[in-house]
């Protein structure tokens, strides 16, 4: 495989461009400016990751949640982190792309947070 051919597009939903602004801005009113630099560049990390699509190190099939559904958790490279990535896949002729659903909390109950989870 070449390396173009290993290349996946990251596309946001509204939903997840929420959520990471949502945890940026807690974590700004509860660490401070420092840390929420630190925890939007851990969060970019983890997507950036999904270039590799569903192969990326440390992506889970969640098939137990929902069918097509995988999960990337944001702590990487030594970074701690709390939340999930939560995607689906996409695989065309000619493109293939990650659509990032979610970033939830790890604490959170995935199932009852994601569109379309019940019923599949």
């Amino acid at each position: 495989m070449t390396e173009a051919e290993g290349i996946w597009s990251v596309r946001l939903a509204e939903t997840a461009e929420v959520d990471f602004q949502n945890i940026i801005d807690w974590t700004l009113e509860q660490f401070g400016d420092k840390q929420a630099r630190v925890y939007a560049e851990t969060l970019s990390d983890a997507l950036e990751a999904l270039a590799a699509g569903p192969r990326a190190i440390g992506v889970r099939e969640r098939a137990d949640i929902a069918k097509g559904l995988f999960t990337l958790h944001v702590a990487r490279a030594g970074r701690k982190g709390r939340h999930f990535v939560l995607f689906r896949v996409h695989a065309g002729q000619q493109r293939r792309w990650v659509d990032v659903l979610r970033l939830l909390h790890d604490a959170m109950d995935l199932p009852s947070n994601i569109p379309g989870a019940s019923g599949e």
